[in-house]
């Protein structure tokens, strides 16, 4: 699971990934928020008023941000961890990598 440089060009590691043992969970999760997202699109066709419409963006926001820390969680319990058993500079690269993603989430 390393990430590796081809031609210059950074090639992300394929499977299995942390979330591959509950891809289908996560799929179902994903296809609700989907739901929530079109939801909306239908609230600002039929003119709902505006309260009702920013209650469901935070209940979609609420459910993409809990998606988010799961995905998290297995990424460290996954690939933060192989690395760290592996050892060597790859457990750095992952933990910059987690931190960077950490940080992105708590920028939305």
């Amino acid at each position: 699971m390393t990430t590796e440089s081809v031609a210059g060009e950074i090639v992300k590691p394929s499977g299995p990934h942390g979330y591959s043992h509950d891809k289908e969970s996560h799929l179902k999760r994903l296809r609700r928020i989907e739901g929530q997202i079109r939801g909306l699109q239908r609230m600002v066709e039929e003119d709902v008023y505006c309260i009702d419409i920013l209650t469901q963006v935070s209940a979609s926001t609420k459910g993409l941000q809990s998606f988010a820390l799961q995905l998290l969680e297995e990424h460290l319990r996954h690939c933060v961890a192989a690395a760290a058993v592996g050892g060597g500079p790859e457990i750095d690269e992952k933990v910059a990598e987690a931190t960077a993603a950490i940080a992105r989430l708590l920028r939305t």
